[in-house]
């Protein structure tokens, strides 16, 4: 058994490249792919009789290779057509909403966009006062940074 695995090992780097594909196809980020085609080159080498030590230098270097050439290449191009539109906070930016608690300079207050009700602060040196109409600047965690409008 062991002399049939040691004079067939580019099946066993077949195997872990077709398993790698399936993860690859499972996570999407075209980053386990580039094990894929470490291990076929590695596969490859076993083939024409290189030895270990050759298999696991070929499957790093073009492992390594396809993190730096491949992976950005396809995500590049691959991902060309996906919805640029961002969701959940980060939607936030540039949205206009009311102050429905004043903002104090250098504390809080509370501001409602769309019916909901954020934490918010102000880089300004003055208060917002409630009622004031604002806009979403930046974001840090569940705390926005607004100002006036007016402004």
């Amino acid at each position: 058994m062991i002399d049939y695995i040691s004079q067939h090992v580019w099946q066993l780097w077949a195997v872990v490249a077709v398993v790698c594909l399936i993860f690859e196809l499972m996570a999407g980020d075209f980053f386990i792919i580039c094990f894929s085609i470490g291990a076929v080159f590695a596969a490859i080498v076993a083939a024409f009789g290189g030895g270990m030590w050759l298999q696991l230098l070929a499957f790093a270097v073009f492992t390594l290779i396809s993190l730096f050439w491949v992976r950005p290449f396809a995500k590049r191009y691959l991902r060309k057509g996906e919805d640029p539109r961002v969701s959940n906070a980060d939607a936030l930016m540039g949205r206009q909403g009311r102050v429905v608690e004043t903002i104090k300079a250098g504390g809080y207050g509370r501001v409602q966009i769309d019916g909901d009700i954020w934490k918010a602060v102000t880089k300004a040196d003055a208060d917002i006062p409630e009622g004031t109409n604002v806009v979403v600047i930046d974001r840090a965690s569940t705390i926005i940074t607004v100002k006036d409008i007016k402004d």
